[in-house]
């Protein structure tokens, strides 16, 4: 199966500070039935983005002018925790985003994540902070996410390293999900087993 290729992105920010922020509250279990990514987007934090009657929330962040056209999400402190749903993912990158940023991220989520092409970036603390507060009197600040690097910088701030598998980068670098990436040997192992059969 292939995706888009991952190699650079630049593009605004949207914050959302909030510390442990769980996969129901990034996509509610109401709208796991579904086994399509599609329409997803539009249930990302459901419950924050709407008000009782549907109406769109108008303090939540992502109902912001700022927000549209967003591609990176910065959150707090271990996003993505509770129940591994692959839905997660699915609901941000339905909504536009290709990163996420953060101080730490549930292994499931982070797993989940890379796999659906949404790149999990991890920076410091202190990082983390300034961003968030650069952002806030900032709010056209652009993020550069470069992933062959493996490095994420903005205005002012140089680029910081952030951790991520090699399998994991590889895949995303090619455009290509597990399988697809096992795929690509497929006559290499047809060769072998011929010969050794």
């Amino acid at each position: 199966m292939s995706a888009p290729k991952f190699s650079t992105l630049t593009s605004r920010c949207v914050v959302l500070p909030v510390q442990d922020v769980d996969t129901d509250q990034i996509i509610p279990a109401r709208f796991l039935k579904v086994t399509d990514k599609l329409g997803l987007g539009e249930k990302l934090f459901c419950d924050w983005r709407y008000l009782d009657d549907g109406s769109p929330n108008p303090k939540f962040v992502l109902n912001q002018p700022e927000a549209r056209g967003a591609q990176v999400l910065v959150a707090g402190h271990n996003f993505g925790c509770g129940s591994s749903r692959e839905h997660a993912p699915w609901a941000l990158v339905g909504f536009g985003f290709q990163a996420v940023i953060s101080t730490m991220f549930a292994d499931i989520f982070k797993g989940n994540a890379v796999k659906n092409g949404l790149i999990p970036v991890v920076i410091e603390p202190a990082a983390h902070a300034a961003l968030v507060a650069q952002r806030a009197g900032q709010p056209d600040l652009e993020i550069t996410i470069d992933l062959k690097s493996q490095t994420v910088s903005w205005l002012g701030q140089m680029p910081l390293m952030f951790p991520i598998d090699p399998f994991s980068r590889t895949c995303l670098l090619e455009g290509v999900d597990e399988l697809g990436y096992l795929q690509k040997f497929q006559k290499q192992a047809e060769a072998h087993e011929a010969a050794h059969a």
